[in-house]
């Protein structure tokens, strides 16, 4: 993709998941990458995994995105690396999934390590770097679109992603662009925790039938779509949310028809 090579980035939350795949998409793309993690050893493990592919390239700090001095010392840490950062991934985000039973210290951590921690490090990327041209891509959810069950703080908190990568669009232009992507099910570590046994096998209807595309994403699928996103290809998109979903939300309650025979459905 055009404009991506010899670049920096920042990707919170990328030894696992989706953003593993983004470093690793990123990586392949000729960018340097700074990305953290809350676990030091998973991080350190993928750190290790991608030096021996990409070299020099890549680094790994171990944080909690809901600690006051994360994202100063993150930002810091990367210019002190890449002298100046083109790029800002915003992908870690707790997975509290609480409703009636929410106590105020989780709707804390779900807003100040999600959609603040969001704010918190595009803040510190306009302040600390010098160029003016840079990129910035924040991870939301379907969840920030629809209505699930006993999901109060995590789909509350994805939704919050939306007005703000628009604020900051706005409040960034026309030098930096800033866009969300909405992903459906892709199959992670933390999605295998939601199958009755860590298996795709368990649960088939979730992919068959909940995705026009009738398939699960992969982190992989994601992770170039944030590639997109950064790249000059997408030069002309900014305030934007990526239905990233294989047609999740373009559906309706009937989902694909399988099970309804009404209007003209067979």
């Amino acid at each position: 993709m055009k404009g991506l090579k010899g670049k920096a980035a920042i990707v919170t939350g990328g030894s696992r998941g989706i953003g593993k795949a983004t470093v690793e998409r990123l990586l392949e793309e000729g960018v340097k990458v700074l990305f953290c993690g809350r676990n030091e050893k998973t991080g350190l493990a993928t750190l290790a995994e991608f030096k021996q592919k990409y070299g020099d390239a890549v680094f790994f700090i171990a944080c909690d995105m809901e600690a006051k001095e994360t994202p100063a010392m993150l930002v810091s840490k990367a210019r002190e690396l890449f002298g100046e950062l083109d790029f800002l991934v915003n992908n870690a985000f707790p997975f509290t999934a609480k409703a009636l039973d929410a106590t105020y210290e989780d709707w804390q951590h779900a807003f100040m390590a999600g959609p603040a921690a969001y704010a918190r490090m595009i803040a510190e990327f306009v302040k600390q770097r010098e160029k003016k041209e840079g990129a910035i891509v924040c991870i939301s959810s379907i969840s920030g679109h629809i209505a699930q069950p006993m999901r109060w703080t995590y789909n509350a908190a994805k939704g919050a992603v939306k007005q703000l990568i628009r604020c900051a669009a706005m409040d960034l232009a026309p030098a930096i662009r800033v866009n969300c992507i909405s992903p459906a099910w892709v199959w992670t570590d933390e999605v295998a925790k939601a199958t009755p046994d860590g298996t795709r096998a368990s649960v088939p209807q979730a992919w068959d039938e909940y995705h026009l595309l009738q398939k699960l994403q992969e982190p992989s699928q994601i992770a170039a779509t944030v590639a997109f996103l950064l790249s000059d290809d997408a030069a002309v998109v900014t305030g934007h949310d990526l239905y990233a979903d294989s047609g999740y939300l373009a559906m309706g309650p009937e989902g694909l028809g399988k099970t309804a025979n009404f209007a003209g459905s067979v």
